[in-house]
């Protein structure tokens, strides 16, 4: 069939079942014309470039597929960097589409000409420039399959200006190979459940690659066969629901006491698709006394990145944890029903003591209690997408918040650019539409990507944003405070926005809050906006002193 490499492109995406396109156009006749006559893959129009890269990431996240985004040339594409860097981090398949000079004029100073592949190189699994219109089908085909084998990451693709209009004979397209699933060595298998049958106290430990590998039914049932109990990181949240009886909560920075109690206790750690990076091990201190270490990743190179394992396993997390229970079936490990029987009691007590200490009426209102009743008025069925701030960072700690269904997380990556959770809660509602999104985010990241608020209201998303707002910078400011002795500069905000005002002018639902019984009935209305197909924006004046003693514990070791 004749047609240009834009059209090719967009069938390409068509037959591989991406749906949107995260982006703005520059010159409409590159991508968008073609994006004109499609009657699948949808172009969202952001109002800024990262934001589409932010959506594109978290869209990846909740649908586990490959999302999409653009950036035409130059500054455009540049503009993708932070939310590629972040999936990057994350390792999240997103597939970044952009427009280059044209090869009649590239090198002499052409309009927005810049060295984008260059720009992504670092931070992508592959980057490359289409050298031939006829090959764009093979060019989208090997972009898509790097993004998806393996671990998981973005992949940068580039079509030059005057190549992409070109008209030409287009091969048939033949759909990537994808989600190739590499299996465990069965000798390091039975190693690991030698280890299980002399541990009496082992854990495991979910990161992002469960996620990525939709390994929810092994981990569930791993862990109930054994009365295992399961913590996880930040990425790894949802692999499980937390109220599960064996949930044990997150690990490193992010630990309550109880899972602080799990972790020291344990005597055999099993990671399943985790780095256990800064955050998540406190600073590479916080190793189980005492412990055996098993390791699985699918990518060779993170085994032993950090903690060097007693077994380390190369392998997708599903078909591993799948040879794993079949081996554990064959030796007849028995199942710990009296671990079992203590772990639901202790988990029990850990619940009602943050759920009594969550419901303060402390003035001002605590970001504990925020997140509590954020919880309890969405409950089911909703998306917590998540930025990483002082206050905002009460939505890490389980049981203060629990994530009720699997997959129902965004969390940031290691980089934790800020607004990547207030942008990305589009893509999240984009790829979920009949559920429910919130995002927990403080004011400084709120500022930093409230411009999308129109494109939540173009779509009739369902949308909420709940802003913990202490008009600052809250975490350097309390570095400030206590690492450098109150000298507090450049962190607090003496002029800022009435959020309430911003969210009604772009056609959402607004409301302030001052007092914590007014938290409930603001957060009613904005769910039941969010049903009438209107975002919401609740904005929540919070203590900015108040933070989980693991908080402070952390920064003692930085």
């Amino acid at each position: 069939m004749r047609r240009n490499a834009w059209q090719e492109l967009v069938a390409a995406l068509e037959v591989e079942g991406i749906r949107y396109v995260f982006g703005m156009p520059g010159s409409p006749k590159h991508l968008y014309d073609a994006l004109y006559d499609s009657a699948t893959v949808r172009p969202i129009l952001v109002r800024h470039e990262t934001s589409g890269a932010f959506m594109a990431m978290a869209y990846a996240r909740v649908s586990g597929t490959v999302g999409c985004c653009f950036g035409c040339p130059g500054p455009g594409v540049a503009n993708l960097v932070p939310g590629i860097l972040e999936a990057w981090s994350g390792c999240l398949p997103v597939l970044a589409l952009g427009v280059r000079a044209s090869t009649r004029t590239y090198g002499m100073g052409a309009f927005q000409e810049a060295p984008q592949t260059d720009l992504f190189a670092p931070i992508t699994k592959w980057a490359a420039t289409v050298e031939r219109a006829e090959r764009v089908g093979w060019y989208v085909r090997r972009a898509l399959a790097i993004a998806t084998n393996g671990q998981p990451g973005p992949v940068y693709l580039e079509i030059p200006a005057d190549i992409g209009l070109e008209p030409v004979d287009m091969p048939p397209y033949q759909p990537a190979i994808r989600d190739a699933r590499p299996a465990p060595d069965p000798e390091r298998i039975r190693q690991v459940v030698g280890l299980l049958q002399r541990a009496r106290r082992p854990l495991l430990v979910c990161g992002g690659g469960a996620i990525a590998a939709r390994a929810f039914g092994p981990v569930r049932a791993l862990a109930e066969r054994l009365a295992v109990p399961l913590q996880v990181t930040p990425a790894g949240r949802g692999i499980i629901e937390e109220d599960h009886p064996l949930f044990a909560g997150l690990v490193g920075l992010y630990r309550t006491e109880y899972a602080r109690e799990i972790w020291e206790e344990t005597d055999l750690l099993i990671t399943v698709g985790s780095r256990m990076e800064e955050f998540q091990s406190g600073v590479w201190t916080y190793f189980p006394p005492d412990a055996r270490f098993v390791q699985i990743d699918i990518a060779a190179e993170e085994l032993g990145r950090n903690w060097v394992p007693d077994v380390a396993i190369q392998a997708d997390a599903r078909l591993a944890l799948e040879r794993l229970l079949e081996e554990v079936e064959r030796v007849g490990l028995p199942r710990d029903e009296e671990r079992a029987r203590l772990l639901a009691e202790r988990q029990r007590d850990a619940i009602a003591r943050a759920e009594a200490d969550a419901f303060t009426d402390a003035l001002p209102i605590r970001g504990k209690r925020v997140v509590a009743t954020l919880n309890r008025v969405f409950d089911r069925r909703t998306v917590l997408v998540l930025e990483n701030g002082a206050q905002d960072l009460w939505a890490y700690y389980w049981p203060y918040y629990r994530v009720r269904d699997l997959g129902a997380i965004v969390p940031p990556a290691e980089q934790t650019a800020m607004s990547a959770g207030v942008c990305g809660a589009i893509g999240a509602a984009l790829a979920r539409p009949e559920w429910y999104v919130v995002c927990t985010t403080g004011d400084g990241a709120f500022q930093m990507g409230m411009h999308e608020l129109p494109t939540a209201v173009e779509h009739r998303l369902r949308i909420t944003w709940v802003v913990l707002d202490d008009r600052a910078l809250g975490w350097p400011r309390w570095t400030q405070r206590i690492a450098l002795g109150g000298r507090i500069v450049a962190t607090e905000f003496a002029a800022t926005f009435d959020f309430t005002a911003v969210a009604r002018a772009a056609g959402c639902h607004g409301e302030r809050v001052e007092r914590p019984e007014d938290l409930a009935p603001a957060l009613d209305r904005a769910r039941r906006a969010n049903d009438a197909g209107r975002p919401a924006v609740i904005a929540v004046s919070v203590d900015s002193d108040e933070h989980h003693p693991s908080f402070v514990e952390f920064h003692r070791l930085r």
